[in-house]
């Protein structure tokens, strides 16, 4: 199967038309768009709220803690999308190997819920 610099030209003109396609749009907006500041509009928008004591107090560990965890598993998830639709073609190497991916993460569960990391209140 040969491929030569033709067969990439559709890419490279999508790419090339995208790109002027968004430069353009930006460039427009920012020339015909309205231009009026005022205190209000320069106010950070938190909600439709307005903005009352310090932005900067600070959060819990634990709620960054639960929000990587879950981004974590939540990926490990999206790999085994591509084992189960080829769970047949694979076999039982494909079924073994998922298993020992399945250990991997109940593992690290049963880590994280002895370290109680997913309890709020102590």
């Amino acid at each position: 199967m040969n491929s030569n610099l033709y067969d990439f030209i559709p890419i490279l003109m999508q790419v090339a038309f995208s790109a002027i396609f968004v430069t353009l749009t930006v460039f427009v907006s920012n020339m015909i768009g309205p231009k009026r500041k005022s205190a209000r509009k320069l106010a950070n928008f938190e909600c439709g709220l307005d903005p009352l004591g310090n932005a900067r107090s600070p959060f819990s560990v634990k709620y960054f803690l639960v929000a990587i965890l879950f981004v974590l598993f939540d990926i490990e998830i999206v790999f085994m999308y591509p084992w189960a639709v080829n769970f047949k073609a694979i076999g039982l190497d494909g079924l073994l190997k998922m298993g020992g991916f399945i250990a991997l993460l109940l593992v690290g569960y049963l880590y994280i819920v002895k370290r109680k990391a997913l309890e709020w209140e102590k």
